[in-house]
């Protein structure tokens, strides 16, 4: 599947794509945060702080996003990612695990280089 990012220079060929599963979980999150599990935005970022460095943010919120956002549709979830968030996100996977180590969601990023053992940290 390709993941197609739109701004107003048109369409990009990369961005972040979303897995199913994480998909289900995402609608589950927002219809107990009273959001409409298919009118929903989910903002992505990463932010300065854990053992690593970089750890990544994860907000359900309005379907509005900034002007300055790129915009990326996949799996029928609208993904709001800030331009500098996104340097560090491009190509990444959200995927969500209910296995026996916990559950949570887990992102397959190819830009990092070193990730922590929880898996909530990175470095680039």
């Amino acid at each position: 599947m390709t993941t197609a990012t739109e701004n107003k220079k048109g369409i990009e060929p990369i961005g972040i794509s979303v897995t199913s599963k994480a998909s289900n979980a995402l609608k589950r999150i927002a219809t107990k945060e009273n959001k409409d599990p298919d009118n929903f935005g989910l903002r992505v970022g990463v932010k300065g702080g854990g053992c690593s460095g970089l750890v990544y943010v994860l907000l359900i919120e309005d379907n509005t996003p900034t002007e300055s956002d790129r915009v990326i549709n996949n799996n029928n979830i609208n993904i709001f990612i800030d331009k500098k968030s996104y340097i560090y996100l491009a190509g990444t996977e959200l995927d969500f695990s209910d296995g026996l180590n916990g559950k949570g969601f887990v992102f397959q990023n190819p830009n990092a280089k070193k990730a922590c053992g929880c898996g909530n940290s990175f470095s680039v």
